[in-house]
């Protein structure tokens, strides 16, 4: 089962990193999902996820205060924006347009309502 959870700690991390270059792929929710497999299946894996001068400060903040950095919400914010505004752009249904707005604004809701870091 270990093994398991490595290997899924792995592929979220790969995920995770993509995420920083693809605006509609989130950084910060698979880096977490990686901190929580990785210490459930390797200590080492773990240990270097925490320490990394990336990866590490955004997990820590988020589990001592539940806090995100203002560039990340600031970075969060333009990925959104770009998103809905290339939807528009190709001429998305009007429906889905209306569904793509309502969860993008939740999402924005929820970041900008965490602390700061």
């Amino acid at each position: 089962m270990r093994y398991i959870w490595a290997l899924a700690g792995l592929i979220s991390v790969s995920l995770g990193v993509l995420g920083i270059l693809l605006p509609l792929l989130p950084t910060v929710p698979f880096l977490l999902l990686a901190a929580f497999c990785f210490a459930r299946g390797s200590e080492r894996l773990h240990a270097w996820m925490l320490s990394h001068p990336r990866l590490g400060p955004p997990i820590h903040n988020w589990q001592q205060s539940g806090s995100i950095s203002r560039m990340a919400k600031k970075m969060a914010t333009l990925s959104v924006v770009a998103v809905f505004g290339l939807s528009w752009v190709i001429g998305l249904k009007p429906t889905v347009l209306v569904i793509q707005a309502v969860t993008l604004t939740c999402v924005m809701i929820f970041i900008w309502s965490r602390p700061d870091a």
